[in-house]
C-alpha cells in the first residue's frame, strides 16, 4: 500500500463503545469514543459514563432481566465530530461497529452529514466488534499521529477489515437469542443446555464456528482457530483476548502462549455493548492476518 504523509494534517479518529478500547489507550491516542446506551428493564445507562465495565458485569450478575443496547443518536456523533474539529482536527475518520449488528453506523453517517460543511468525516464500517474494531481504531490513530493523510488512513483500515478475525466462546446463548442477533448460529438454539457454542464474527455477522460439550474444549477449539490461521498464513498480528468477567481467561492465554508471545497479547474486559449480547463468561479472540 502506498503511504502518504501530510505533516500539517491532523486527522482524528472517532469510534463507538463497542470497540472495547480501554480508557488509557483511547486517551493517549486521542481517540474519541461515542457511547451506546445500555438498558436493564426501565433503567438506562450511557456506556462507559454511567456504567463502568465492572459495574456492568456486577449488574448482570444481580439483575433478573437481561440487558439491551441502543445505538447512539446522530447528535451524539455530531457533537463528537464538532469536538474533534474544535480541538484542531483537519479531518475525521470514524470507525464503527459492524452494520450487520447495529444501527450505530447509520447514526454516525447522519452525524457526518450534519458537519459536512465544516469538516470532512469519513465513516468506515469495521464489519467487526470488540477489539477487532478497537484494533482498527488504535492503529488508525497511530498512523494519524505519524502524519499520514486522511485518504491513507481510510485505505489502511479498509485493507485491515478483510484481514481481521473475531471469534467468541459463549457460556450461554440466552443473551444473543434475546437480542435478536443470533444470525447464522440459529441452529445452536436447540441444544442450548448441552453445548458450549463458538461463534465466528469475522464477516461482521454472527456465524457458527463450532460447538463443544465442555468449556475447556471450547477454549481449546478457540486456541486451535488461531493455530490454524498461523499455520496457513505463516503468522498472525495484533492478538487480543477479551472476556466477560471470565475466571478462566488465564487458561486460554496459556493455550495461546506457544503460538504468540503472551506479553504481546492485549488482554481486557469485554464491555457492556458486546457483553450484553455475549453474556457472562464470554471469551473473545481477535487477531489480524498479515498482508499477503
Amino acid at each position: 500500500m502506498t503511504s502518504t504523509k501530510e505533516p500539517m494534517a491532523n486527522v482524528r479518529i472517532v469510534t463507538d463503545s463497542a470497540c472495547d478500547l480501554d480508557h488509557n489507550t483511547a486517551d493517549n491516542l486521542g481517540i474519541e469514543i461515542v457511547p451506546l446506551s445500555i438498558r436493564f428493564g426501565s433503567e438506562e445507562f450511557t456506556d462507559r459514563r454511567d456504567l463502568t465495565v465492572d459495574q456492568f458485569w456486577s449488574k448482570v450478575a444481580a439483575s433478573k432481566v437481561l440487558p439491551e443496547t441502543a445505538a447512539p443518536s446522530p447528535g451524539a456523533f455530531e457533537a463528537a465530530f464538532r469536538k474533534a474539529k474544535d480541538g484542531g482536527a483537519s479531518s475525521i475518520v470514524c470507525v464503527n461497529l459492524s452494520s450487520k449488528l447495529s444501527a450505530t453506523i447509520g447514526a454516525a453517517q447522519l452525524g457526518a452529514k450534519a458537519v459536512a460543511d465544516d469538516v470532512l468525516v469519513t465513516v468506515v464500517d469495521s464489519l467487526s466488534i470488540t477489539m477487532g474494531q478497537g484494533t482498527m481504531a488504535r492503529m488508525a490513530a497511530i498512523r494519524a499521529a505519524e502524519g499520514h493523510s486522511h485518504d491513507d488512513i481510510v485505505a489502511f483500515i479498509n485493507d485491515l477489515i478483510p484481514r481481521t478475525r473475531v471469534f467468541g466462546a459463549l457460556d450461554t446463548l440466552d443473551n444473543l437469542k434475546k437480542g435478536g442477533r443470533i444470525g447464522g448460529a440459529q441452529a445452536l438454539i436447540g441444544s442450548l443446555l448441552s453445548v458450549k457454542p463458538l461463534l465466528d464474527l469475522s464477516s461482521g455477522a454472527v456465524e457458527q464456528a463450532g460447538k463443544q460439550r465442555t468449556r475447556s474444549k471450547s477454549l481449546a477449539q478457540l486456541a486451535q482457530l488461531i493455530a490454524s490461521a498461523k499455520s496457513n498464513a505463516g503468522r498472525v498480528e495484533n492478538v487480543a483476548v477479551m472476556h466477560g468477567n471470565a475466571p478462566d481467561v488465564d487458561h486460554l492465554l496459556d493455550l495461546i502462549a506457544p503460538l504468540f508471545p503472551r506479553d504481546e497479547i492485549v488482554v481486557g474486559q469485554i464491555g457492556a455493548v458486546i457483553g450484553t449480547h455475549g453474556g457472562p463468561g464470554v471469551m473473545g479472540l481477535t487477531f489480524n492476518l498479515p498482508v499477503t
